[in-house]
């Protein structure tokens, strides 16, 4: 039984550690699948150790694996106010129509609805609205050069410059729009990925683009009052029929990324899985039914944040805390170029 249903309340606290900063990974390993693995065993409460490579190992014929081929866009942009000049940041979050976009700017206090920024000599982009947190609308004069403008965004707790940019892409990244990669495929190869199908393990690619709750931490003491934000997410026909027959005949479905969870089990809200084309914002707290995921690949989480509530819903919050205290004590790599997790 999963120890949070034995309560009645939730609180944000619940879900705070402290990481000791050397911790922080501030760049890839290399080769990618180099990367540590803790596995954890889910039934015994075992903990193993080893490396990303050993992966298939833990793998059988028949399982699924899903990944989220989101590709990150180059979603910070610099420009300056049209009259003053004064310099401005916009990191895109969300694409709401075809030149229409969330976004959150700095300085934010001097970009009030109506100001105009200019990016280029010949794309300008006008504030048409401002959200909660923050978030403003921008509509940008043309949209097709906007990925020429920006550049990668890492998350604000790296500080390293990144030499490759490609090296915060997964392999089999496609479909662009996510903010920030979906970091527990960042560990994959070719050469691994063909390991594991060569097991006769599946793997099926769904799309979920990541926006801005991947990097916010929740500022409410209850997590339930916390807004998450929608990301547009597909699962194809194929792919839903794909997890359902897995599932009707006992094969598991292991997930890449707490972003491929969120997905195919927002598929699996009806009691069967289904076909996904739209936004998604699916908020899996503690007590949540696993309808689809019975295993995951995932990183090593923010303190406070929706992916570690995620991954405490899927563990139960003393196995959370036990593999978070190991992780910590044998030092690995935490966030988004750190190391991975197997959860079985």
């Amino acid at each position: 039984m999963n120890p949070y249903n034995k309560v009645m309340t939730l609180h944000t606290s619940d879900f705070d550690y402290h990481l000791p900063p050397e911790l922080i990974a501030q760049t890839p390993v290399e080769p990618r699948d180099s990367a540590r693995l803790m596995v954890v065993h889910l039934a015994s409460g075992l903990l193993e150790h080893c490396h990303f490579r050993d992966l298939p190992g833990f793998l059988r014929e028949g399982d699924i694996m899903v990944f989220n081929d989101s590709r990150v866009i180059p979603a910070r942009l610099a420009g300056k106010k049209s009259g003053t000049g004064g310099a401005v940041e916009i990191l895109l979050l969300r694409r709401l129509e075809t030149h229409v976009w969330e976004v959150l700017v700095k300085p934010a206090r001097r970009v009030k609805t109506g100001a105009i920024l200019e990016l280029d000599t010949d794309v300008t982009a006008e504030i048409t609205g401002e959200a909660e947190a923050g978030i403003r609308t921008i509509r940008f004069s043309e949209g097709a050069k906007l990925p020429a403008l920006g550049e990668i965004a890492l998350p604000p707790y790296i500080q390293a410059p990144l030499e490759n940019p490609e090296r915060y892409q997964t392999v089999y990244a496609e479909k662009s729009g996510s903010v920030a990669a979906p970091t527990a495929g960042l560990h994959f190869t070719p050469e691994l990925i063909a390991g594991i199908q060569q097991k006769g393990v599946t793997c099926i690619f769904v799309t979920l683009h990541i926006g801005l709750d991947t990097f916010r931490p929740v500022q409410e003491e209850d997590p339930r009052q916390h807004r998450i934000h929608r990301e547009y997410g597909v699962v194809t026909e194929e792919a839903a029929g794909n997890l359902s027959r897995a599932k009707a005949q006992g094969r598991r479905v292991i997930c890449v990324g707490t972003t491929s969870v969120r997905l195919v089990e927002a598929a699996a809200q009806s009691g069967d899985i289904l076909p996904v084309n739209g936004w998604v914002d699916l908020y899996i707290l503690p007590g949540h039914k696993f309808m689809a995921a019975d295993a995951m690949v995932t990183n090593f989480h923010l303190p406070r944040s929706t992916l570690l509530m995620l991954v405490s819903a899927f563990v139960g919050k003393e196995l959370m805390e036990k593999v978070y205290r190991e992780a910590i004590a044998r030092r690995y790599r935490f966030y988004s170029f750190g190391d991975a997790m197997l959860i079985l």
